[in-house]
Order: structure tokens, then sequence, then C-alpha cells
């Protein structure tokens, strides 16, 4: 895991969230209360006001609202490693492009109102304004193919250029692909991780990861510092299902954490879509299964923008793939984009191995065959 320094880029024109030592001090020390979930937290706040004004009650009056030894810790004069955090999320914040926002703020995303367990703090960096204009979300496998690669690319590169951020989690596969096609419209895009904001994992993604916050935002409910644990990744699930109108499914298994978010949008009365595939593909059986569900299926990202009610332009048509090199004439009508091993090609065509091993070789290079485990092969478009 490694650091993410702060980028120049400007916050959009929205409610300033500079704050002071002593305002982010109460906050941490609300959100960092041990037993108390989200709820409880909320009910304090609508019975005291803010933070400062809870922590300035007495054990008896925060025992009326929660348990007694509850209150007595979030009471306590806070420890060492919270005033440290607190020490670091002020440095933190001091930096052009961060941002500490709260629940009190007029820039916190209303849509998050959605959830039953809204965050009271969010950590961003980027564009405060890229939080605030409609998007779609878009998820899928960490260990994605070629063919739903290039199809996140495609279909993020249209919609944000009609004007839509594209949001996702940072993540492997289709995630960071989705992503990278966004940064190439208008729209930009959000990263919602599972860290702390002023971390990158993957470790490989930081590249991409500053260039998101230069021209998106990166988004964590996470205190800064905090490493990628396994609750984490379904816990951010629902921001991002909660930050888009609806959530897109490139590719899944059929039981993955791209299921969980699908169904977390649904449950918000967010639309769900899903790109169909192959029914060999076990990375189709997610999406197949969606859709048996009531997901719309979309073949091109201008089915999604007529969903939204947005108009088609030049933007919103699909972006052709790039053409397929010509196939060998005999190896062309046998290979297609259902999984086909080698064994069984070279029965099809009565080639020997090390003729069509040769073509699917050149094939596999320039991007137009994707090879599967097992020794099997297909066409990608």
């Amino acid at each position: 895991m490694t650091g993410l320094a702060a980028t120049g880029a400007n916050p959009a024109p929205v409610p300033t969230t500079t704050r002071s030592a002593a305002d982010i001090e109460a906050w941490l020390r609300l959100t960092g209360a041990r037993g108390l979930g989200t709820g409880a937290l909320r009910q304090l706040l609508a019975t005291f006001g803010l933070p400062h004004q809870l922590l300035a009650q007495t054990v008896s009056a925060l025992a009326a609202v929660i348990p007694e030894k509850h209150a007595r810790a979030l009471l306590a004069p806070p420890d060492a490693a919270t005033m440290a955090l607190v020490e670091r999320t002020v440095a933190w914040a001091a930096e052009p492009g961060n941002h500490v926002v709260t629940l009190a703020d007029a820039a916190y995303p209303r849509p998050l109102l959605d959830l039953s367990d809204p965050p009271l703090v969010l950590y961003v960096k980027g564009r405060l304004g890229a939080l605030g204009g409609p998007a779609i979300a878009m998820v899928g496998a960490r260990s994605a193919t070629v063919q739903g690669m290039e199809d996140a690319r495609r279909f993020a590169r249209v919609l944000s250029g009609a004007g839509l951020t594209v949001v996702s989690g940072l993540a492997l596969g289709i995630d960071g692909a989705a992503h990278e096609g966004a940064l190439e419209g208008a729209g930009g895009t959000v990263a919602v991780i599972g860290t702390g904001a002023d971390l990158v994992y993957p470790a490989r993604h930081r590249d991409l990861a500053h260039r998101i916050a230069a021209h998106g935002a990166i988004v964590s409910e996470f205190a800064l510092g905090m490493p990628g644990r396994s609750h984490h990744f379904p816990q951010r699930n629902r921001i991002i299902a909660a930050l888009a109108r609806g959530v897109l499914v490139v590719e899944a298994a059929a039981r993955s954490g791209s299921l969980i978010t699908a169904r977390l949008a649904s449950e918000m009365g967010r639309e769900v879509y899903a790109i169909p595939g192959s029914i060999h593909a076990p990375l189709s059986n997610g999406c197949h299964l969606l859709i048996r569900q009531g997901a719309k299926l979309v073949e091109t990202a201008q089915d999604v923008l007529e969903e939204f009610g947005m108009a088609g332009g030049d933007a919103a048509r699909p972006v052709a793939p790039a053409p397929m090199p010509a196939l060998d004439d005999v190896l062309g009508l046998t290979l297609t984009h259902d999984p086909v091993t080698l064994d069984a090609l070279c029965a099809r065509t009565a080639l020997p191995p090390e003729q069509v091993m040769a073509s699917l070789l050149t094939l596999e290079l320039a991007g137009a065959v994707e090879r599967l485990p097992g020794n099997a092969y297909r066409r990608v478009s």
C-alpha cells in the first residue's frame, strides 16, 4: 500500500469544508467511539447537536440515549493515538484538494442520505463538485477478461463523454478499466475506496489514483492511515451504489461483490444494468443472474443513456471496437466468442497443432484472441 500525495486540483464551487482542529477532533472522537454504530451516533447528534455540543454534555445526559458505559467512554479524554490522528487529519485537510466533509455540511452528497447508515465523515481528495452531478456506477470482476476490460473502457468513455460521472471502486479489473475510460470524457470519475484517503490500494493503481484526484474525486469513509481490510470493501460498495442513479455490471461471477453492489442499488431504488456474455463464460453468470432477476440488459452505452433520458449526440454513440486482424479462413470459421479448446480447434480444422498454435499466438498478441484456463481460446470482439 502506498501513500497518495496531494494534488493541485482546484475544488469545485461548493460550500467550503475548512474547519478548525477542535472541530476535526470532535468529529473523530465521535466516529472513533467503540461500541456505537452509525444509528446511535446519529441519534446523539439529533438530540444534542454538533459533536462539540454533544461532548459538552454530562454522562447522565448521554446515558439517556446510549448505555452509560458508552457514554463514559465517549466523554473520556482522548488518548494519544486519537490526538495523533487528529493532528494528521488537520495537516492532510490543509493540503490543496483535500476535504473532510461531515454529515452537517452543505457539501455532503445528498444521495448518501438514502442509506440507512450514511457515513458521518467523508474524506475526499479532488473536486467536491464531482460528487454532485448525475452518475452511473460501473462494477465487475477483478480478474476480468480482455473483452470485459475493453467493454468497461468503451462504455465508461462514452458515458463520461455524455456528461455522466462514472463511479467505481479503484479495484483491479473492471473498476480500473472503467476509471481509465471515464477520464477520457467530460463527466470524469469518482473512486470510492476501502482504505484511508491517503493510501492507494492496490499499489499498481497509484498513477491512476493521482489522475482521478486531479480530474474527479477519491472518497473514503475510513480514517487516514486505515489499511484495506476484507470487510471494508463490501462496506464501501453501499457508497458506490448510493452515489449513482444506476449500477452497470460488466462482468461478474455468480457469487461476487459486484452482485452485492447491484442488490444494494436495487434496494435504494436505483436501476441495475448488466452486459450479457457467453453462456460458457463463468464471468457472465452473475450478469445473467441479474438479468433474470430484472436487471436491464444493455449492449451499448446508448442503451444506458436512453434509460437516463439523455439525448444521444455524437458523444453518446457507441465506440466501435478496433478491427480484428484477419483470421485464417479455416480457423475463422471455428473460433467463436465461446471458449473452445486447442484439441477441438485442431479436430474442427483438420490442421496440425503447431499451425493452429502459431495462428493463435499471433492473434493473442494482437488482442484478437483470448487464452483461457484449460488451454481454451475464444475470439475477442
